[in-house]
């Protein structure tokens, strides 16, 4: 089964991603700071880390660093709602996915999905 880290601050939004991604048939794991997801990367295998970039502690673009030089394997989507983080994330970690917020979860999975040359079986509207 694939498997995703969810890095998000935002509690709501943190519960409705893992919720889309549960329910299209991914196993999750997720945590409320950079700084909570350093030991599961450490531990754990991931196939993607989808992460928002503007967090406390330390930030999506640190993160995704991190993992870059620990589990170069993962892939990495970013989420944000500002624009030019949206620019500065796409110098830093060119092959990484950005999902601009607002978004539909239907949007999400399809993003998703596709890193993973799957059909989406979500099943949402």
């Amino acid at each position: 089964m694939i498997r995703i880290l969810v890095a998000e601050d935002d509690d709501s939004m943190r519960q409705y991603l893992c919720r889309a991604l549960e329910r299209s048939g991914y196993a999750v794991v997720a945590v409320d700071r950079g700084t909570a997801a350093l030991p599961l990367i450490a531990s754990e295998r991931f196939d993607l880390l989808l992460t928002d970039i503007v967090m406390p502690e330390m930030d999506g673009i640190e993160l995704a660093q991190h993992v870059a030089s620990v589990a170069p394997q993962t892939r990495v989507m970013f989420i944000t709602g500002f624009a030019a983080v949206t620019l500065r994330a796409g110098r830093m970690a060119p092959e990484a996915k950005v999902l601009s917020k607002p978004f539909h979860l239907r949007d999400l999975v399809m993003e998703v999905d596709r890193i993973f040359d799957r059909d989406s079986a979500s099943g949402l509207p």
